[in-house]
């Protein structure tokens, strides 16, 4: 029987999530009209995952996409949104589509929701990883970061300018991206220095960075916009834009298994083992993770990874190993 699909959307910035009745097998509320918020998901609360890691158990998992059609695995699911490796009409359709969907949404769609697991990583970054990567703090360096997906520039804002000598942003929807710069003119007698500095138009996966420009590159809410073929491209280029050291934090939705597409604003969260797989395909490591708290339960899961291109630092056991037992020689 094919599932029901229940859509509720309330107009107001402050709306609350929509239950109807009665419970259908798949239900999906729609996404907000603005971009930066989780996406509502019942089949998708916040539970612990029984998915085991490997590659065989993270794309053979199945998924649902929001009119309620179950895929046997992320395989499936990705010829059917961008065709089969070489279509390249329905990948750039994909990608057309998803940038569509928010050009058509006015900046005052943007919420301004709490910062604080932002907060809370960063500040764990600067006192866990910052005496290693960041000696004194950053004090005296001119330390740079990417705003990937920055919309209006609230991100920016609101966090990364307080902790980066230069913010540059990247965003594919020109409007949203006027809007930030406009927002992001320094105040008159702002004891802020720090400035937002470059204002990229493009698409995350067409996007090089240069060089070993940045100590962080911030991707918050956008990555499920790629594919998976782009994802890893992204993350492979953009390796190379981080100094030594450097590192990327990505902040994103999380489904309870497997993957829900979103056929409106063509996207897809992920489970958190899908991600840790894209991970170990892009040659990154796991330096820190943290859960966002406090979301109702109706919302997806939100988690926010600190990924590094260096493999970790082995510690060598320098202890001289035990002797056995034996007698001492009498003299």
């Amino acid at each position: 029987m094919e599932a029901q699909v229940s859509i509720g959307v309330q107009p107001s910035c402050t709306r609350r999530p929509t239950v109807s009745p009665p419970q259908p097998r798949f239900q999906l509320s729609a996404k907000p009209l603005f971009r930066r918020s989780p996406l509502r998901s019942a089949a998708s609360k916040p539970a612990a995952s029984t998915e085991k890691p490997g590659a065989s158990a993270v794309m053979e998992a199945s998924g649902f996409d929001s009119e309620g059609r179950e895929f046997r695995n992320a395989v499936e699911m990705w010829r059917e949104a961008i065709g089969k490796e070489g279509d390249v009409h329905k990948r750039k359709e994909w990608y057309r589509q998803g940038v569509g969907y928010w050009e058509l949404r006015l900046c005052s769609f943007f919420v301004l929701t709490s910062e604080v697991c932002c907060n809370s990583m960063v500040l764990s970054l600067n006192n866990d990883y910052g005496a290693e990567r960041f000696p004194g703090g950053g004090r005296g360096r001119n330390l740079v970061a990417l705003d990937c997906g920055s919309g209006i520039g609230r991100v920016t804002k609101n966090l990364l300018i307080r902790f980066f000598a230069e913010v540059d942003l990247l965003e594919p929807v020109s409007h949203f991206l006027e809007a930030a710069r406009e927002s992001l003119v320094p105040e008159s007698g702002s004891a802020i220095e720090n400035k937002a500095t470059n204002f990229f138009c493009d698409p995350l996966q067409e996007f090089t960075p240069d060089v070993g420009r940045y100590d962080v590159i911030w991707i918050q809410w956008c990555i499920g916009h790629l594919a998976d073929d782009d994802f890893i491209s992204f993350f492979m280029r953009a390796k190379a834009g981080l100094k030594p050291g450097g590192l990327f934090v990505l902040k994103e939705n999380i489904a309870r298994s497997g993957f829900v597409l979103d056929k409106e604003d063509r996207s897809i969260t992920r489970s958190d083992t899908y991600f840790k797989e894209l991970f170990h395909r892009c040659g990154l490591h796991m330096f820190k993770s943290k859960d966002q708290k406090g979301l109702p339960q109706e919302l997806f899961a939100v988690k926010m990874y600190a990924l590094t291109p260096d493999a970790p630092k082995r510690v060598h056991n320098t202890r001289a190993k035990a002797q056995p037992n034996r007698p001492g020689i009498i003299k």
